[in-house]
């Protein structure tokens, strides 16, 4: 059982991690939870690491990898929203879900899996915790296929895209090659060529000419529904 600071912060160090690629640092984590220290930061890190949530690499910097995440995770949130940004999973425990929504461009499906055809808009809206968004434009699509579930995004979900044309290594995209194929995955830089990982080990990575895609957006929420 993790206390409520062990468990936002296994949460923000999880969420950090899926849309950089690296480990907050001690000064983030510490805002991020509102402590006055970082040796407070240190001890939750340790409970954690004790109990086999985190693990530690000690030769690197800023290293820290997220084992496992509680089983009760999506119980201390509101059932539809389930992750996003770390504000944004805060504030459902702590409103209890009543917040602001706002309006977002529902363009359809995207593939987790296979590629699939490149999008259009088809007109229709959803609404969202506004918490869920920030600064800039966004669009949300609903996730077809299973290459991305161990990074926590399932089949049926709708994920939260900040539209951008660049991202770094590590983050989460929607990336379309060739002009006509558009797919959700994690991106690394190679050289001249882009790596679209999936979060699957049935799938293989995908290896493509940077030329031959274009960043649509970046993932920065996940909204879910529950029957």
């Amino acid at each position: 059982m993790l206390t409520r600071k062990q468990h936002q912060l296994l949460l923000y160090i999880d969420d950090h991690l899926r849309r950089t690629g690296f480990s907050p640092s001690f000064d983030e984590m510490k805002d991020a939870l509102e402590l006055r220290s970082k040796s407070g930061i240190h001890r939750l890190i340790s409970a954690l690491e004790e109990r086999g949530f985190l693990r530690r690499h000690h030769h690197r910097a800023r290293a820290l990898e997220v084992v496992r995440l509680p089983n009760t995770e999506t119980a201390a949130f509101t059932p539809n929203v389930i992750q996003g940004d770390f504000s944004a999973r805060l504030s459902g425990v702590a409103n209890d879900g009543v917040a602001p929504t706002v309006s977002l461009p529902l363009y359809g499906k995207i593939a987790a899996g296979l590629p699939i055809e490149a999008l259009r808009d088809n007109g229709t809206q959803i609404q969202v915790p506004s918490t869920l968004v920030g600064h800039g434009e966004h669009y949300a699509l609903e996730v077809s296929g299973d290459s991305m579930i161990e990074a926590g995004i399932l089949n049926g979900d709708t994920v939260i895209i900040r539209r951008d044309d660049t991202a770094e290594n590590g983050q989460i995209v929607v990336a379309l090659i060739d002009g006509e194929e558009v797919t959700l995955k994690r991106l690394r830089r190679r050289g001249n060529a882009i790596a679209l990982e999936p979060a699957n080990a049935a799938y293989e990575t995908r290896i493509v000419p940077a030329d031959r895609i274009r960043i649509q957006g970046r993932l920065i929420g996940l909204f879910r529904h529950y029957e």
